[in-house]
């Protein structure tokens, strides 16, 4: 099943728990706005290449409409579709007064050059400018793109409309960005972890992880995780994956991975199958990749006691019905990941403040809406008697349902 198609079906369980008018359930579930765009640019050799840019906006009944711009070679209008709606219900799980978006161009970054880059990002900005805006919809960094990517988006929006720091996040500090923004999903996905733990009477400390991804959040994770006592046992990227039954030295592997771009020959443990990782037995396993690696293909392996979904939908439906025959308690994506937006609105906040935080502030903020979103996503499966996935998307589907009906929606 398609990213599309099982996070439709999501909405559609959370919609008939909470007993949603099927006007307003459709309505909810249809696109704001879909954007598609055309952007050549000359490539370094003087040849023209072609790319489609696609922007879609979910929804703008909470708030100016957020989300990620990411360039990748699958990107498709049904799974930004996909990802501009799980951003609206994320936005409103983790409370903050935003809307769902997502972006991205369909290349393969690595292909180009840095000056190609910039060329593409400046033309698909100047495409879409009129489009997005601080009060309108705020785009962020995600697969393939990076605090540069979002410098450029600043720099040509503003020669439309002036100085604009509000319009991206995750930014560069020199640029208006937030301290702590780099570890937020990370360091999210850690405070939501240590809350699922807490409710089943563990800490993160002494206890096993297994983490595949190990970019920017699932390094993160694992960083934060060792130092507070957890064993990160197995860890896998693109280039490989590498495992100590004792514990990796993770500050020594982020060092390794630095310096030589590649998990591969690490000496603090040993090599493995990257497609044996999933299946590796450990107290609380955290795929921080791409989407559907958890299928009814290898769900029935799966040895994990929990799993954190770093990751945008790593869990296919199939799979979530078989981990949950098993016991498996999954903490969805919706609230698993909502880290990053959530210091994205904090840095939205200062630049439209013009006051920066210091970072210990942030930290503590990020904290205490995690705390708070998870406590409010344990109340909604004890009213709707209901896993974790449909208890954050009970509680983000019907905050949108009641701002779209306070606004003065006509059922």
């Amino acid at each position: 099943m398609n990213a599309l198609a099982a996070t439709s079906r999501n909405f559609k369980n959370a919609a008939r728990l909470l007993g949603l008018d099927a006007k307003i359930e459709k309505s909810l579930l249809i696109p704001f706005r879909e954007i598609k765009v055309e952007c050549t640019i000359p490539k370094d050799d003087g040849t023209l290449v072609s790319y489609v840019g696609f922007r879609v906006q979910h929804d703008n009944a909470r708030g100016p409409m957020k989300g990620g711009i990411r360039y990748h070679p699958e990107v498709d209008p049904d799974e930004v579709n996909a990802l501009a709606q799980l951003m609206t219900w994320k936005t409103a799980v983790a409370d903050i007064p935003y809307g769902g978006a997502k972006g991205g161009i369909g290349c393969t970054p690595r292909e180009l050059s840095k000056s190609e880059l910039e060329r593409l990002t400046r033309v698909f900005t100047q495409k879409i400018h009129d489009l997005i805006g601080i009060h309108t919809d705020v785009p962020a960094p995600d697969m393939g793109t990076n605090a540069q990517t979002m410098a450029w988006i600043l720099d040509e929006y503003s020669k439309f409309h002036g100085h604009s720091p509000a319009v991206v996040t995750g930014k560069p500090i020199d640029l208006g960005g937030s301290l702590g923004r780099e570890a937020a999903t990370g360091r999210g996905v850690v405070f939501g972890t240590e809350a699922l733990l807490a409710e089943h009477g563990k800490s993160v400390k002494g206890l096993t992880f297994v983490i595949q991804g190990f970019g920017n959040v699932g390094s993160w994770a694992a960083r934060l995780l060792h130092e507070r006592g957890g064993k990160v046992i197995a860890v896998s990227d693109i280039t490989g994956a590498v495992t100590n039954p004792n514990g990796l030295d993770i500050p020594a592997l982020v060092k390794h991975k630095e310096d030589t771009g590649s998990l591969l020959n690490f000496s603090g443990g040993d090599m493995m199958n990257p497609n044996e990782l999933l299946t590796q037995e450990c107290d609380v396993l955290i795929p921080s990749a791409l989407g559907g690696v958890l299928n009814r293909d290898n769900a029935s392996s799966v040895r994990a006691k929990f799993i954190v979904e770093a990751a945008n939908h790593p869990t296919d439906p199939e799979a979530d019905e078989i981990l949950s025959k098993k016991g498996v308690i999954i903490l969805p994506d919706i609230y698993a990941n909502a880290g990053g937006v959530t210091v994205s609105y904090f840095e939205w906040v200062q630049n439209i403040q013009g006051f920066m935080w210091e970072e210990e502030k942030v930290n503590n903020e990020l904290q205490r809406y995690m705390t708070r979103a998870f406590h409010n996503i344990k109340n909604m499966c004890k009213t709707h008697d209901c896993n974790l996935r449909m208890g954050a998307f009970t509680l983000g589907v019907n905050r949108v349902a009641r701002a779209t009906l306070l606004r003065g929606w006509e059922a």
